[in-house]
C-alpha cells in the first residue's frame, strides 16, 4: 500500500519557509529559486488539500493549520537528518549513543573529561546535542540525558529512570572588583549590589534571600540570561552577583575571576542525574557510559 508522505523536497522547503516565514530567505537556505520554493509548497498543500500559508505585506505568514502541521515536522526532518548523518558516518564496533544535556553543564563538566571516556572505550562513539528543560524520549530520539533538578523535579519527568551523579551546590558568586576588597558581604548586602537572574529558575534569588531570612524587594529584578555560561560571563566582566551552580565555575574560582560572595549555599537538594526512558532495550553501550559516569563523578 501506498504511504501518504509528501515529498521531502517539498517538506523541506515548508519547513524552512515556516522557519523564516520568507519564501525568499527558504529559497537562500536551501539553494534554490524563489519560484522553486513557491511550488513545492503548493504541491505540499495540494497534497494535503490545506491551505499552510498566508500572504502578508513582509512575505507570509502561517496559518493556524500550518503552524501545527510544522510543530509536528520540524522535529521529524531533524530526526531523519541525523539518523542520515549516523548512516553515513563510519561507527564504533560498540555502537553510539544520542546524549542530551544542559549547554553548561556539558562544555564545563562533562567534555573535558569525555577524553578519559573515550581512551578506555574508543569503539562507542557519544553524539551529545543541548536540552534546558525535559523532553518525551520516545519522540526525541535519545539515548540518555543529563538534567539537573530536585528530586520533586526529577520524579516528575515520566516514563524515565535517573541516576544521581553530582550534588549541585548553588552560590552567589562575583568578580572581586564588584566586593571592593572585602571577601565576603552578608545577605542583605548583597541585596544592595546588582542580582544577575537565571531565565530556567527565576525564583532563586527569591528562595536564596528567604532562606538567609531577609524579604528582598529586587530579588527579581536584574539583566536576565538564560544559560549559566553567560550568567558566569556576565559576573566576570563585574555586572553583578551570580547564583550558580560551584561545579560550573570552578575555573573562575581557581584562577581568581570570581570569588564566593557568601559562603551560603542555595537550600534544595539539587543535583545532576543522568536520566534514561523506562524500557528494556538500552543499548549495551549505554550501561558502559552509565557505570563510566558514576565512576568520573565521585
Amino acid at each position: 500500500m501506498r504511504r501518504k508522505i509528501p515529498s521531502l523536497q517539498a517538506l523541506a522547503c515548508f519547513e524552512a519557509a515556516a522557519r523564516h516565514e520568507s519564501y525568499t530567505r527558504a529559497a537562500q537556505e536551501l539553494a534554490l529559486t524563489q519560484g522553486a520554493v513557491s511550488r513545492q509548497i503548493t504541491a505540499l498543500e495540494e497534497f494535503l488539500g490545506q491551505t499552510l500559508f498566508r500572504r502578508t505585506r513582509h512575505g507570509v505568514a502561517l496559518t493556524e493549520r500550518g503552524r501545527d502541521y510544522c510543530a509536528q515536522v520540524a522535529p521529524r526532518l531533524q530526526g531523519l537528518e541525523q539518523d542520515t548523518l549516523d548512516a553515513m558516518s563510519p561507527q564504533g564496533s560498540g555502537g553510539t549513543l544520542h546524549l542530551a544535556a544542559v549547554p553548561t553543564f556539558a562544555t564545563r563538566w562533562l567534555i573535558p573529561r569525555l577524553p578519559q571516556f573515550h581512551a578506555a572505550h574508543p569503539d562507542i562513539t557519544v553524539h551529545i546535542d543541548t536540552r534546558t528543560r525535559p523532553f518525551l524520549f520516545a519522540d526525541s530520539g535519545f539515548d540518555c540525558a543529563l538534567f539537573a533538578g530536585t528530586p520533586e523535579q526529577i520524579s516528575a519527568w515520566a516514563g524515565t529512570r535517573a541516576t544521581r551523579l553530582l550534588p549541585e551546590v548553588v552560590v552567589p558568586v562575583c568578580s572581586p572588583a564588584l566586593l571592593g576588597g572585602t571577601a565576603e558581604r552578608t545577605p542583605a548586602e548583597l541585596a544592595t549590589l546588582p542580582l544577575l537572574q537565571q531565565s530556567t529558575r527565576p525564583n532563586a534569588w527569591r528562595a536564596w534571600f528567604e532562606a538567609c531570612g531577609i524579604s528582598v524587594e529586587t530579588a527579581l529584578s536584574g539583566p536576565r540570561f538564560e544559560q549559566f555560561s553567560m550568567t558566569a560571563a556576565a559576573a566576570v566582566c563585574g555586572m553583578g552577583v551570580a547564583l550558580v551552580p560551584r561545579l560550573l565555575v570552578q575555573g573562575e574560582l581557581q584562577r581568581g575571576e570570581l570569588v564566593v560572595a557568601c559562603d551560603i549555599a542555595l537550600p534544595e537538594d539539587r543535583a545532576v542525574y543522568l536520566m534514561q526512558p523506562e524500557r528494556g532495550d538500552a543499548r549495551p553501550a549505554l550501561g558502559v557510559f552509565t557505570q563510566w559516569l558514576v565512576a568520573v563523578s565521585q
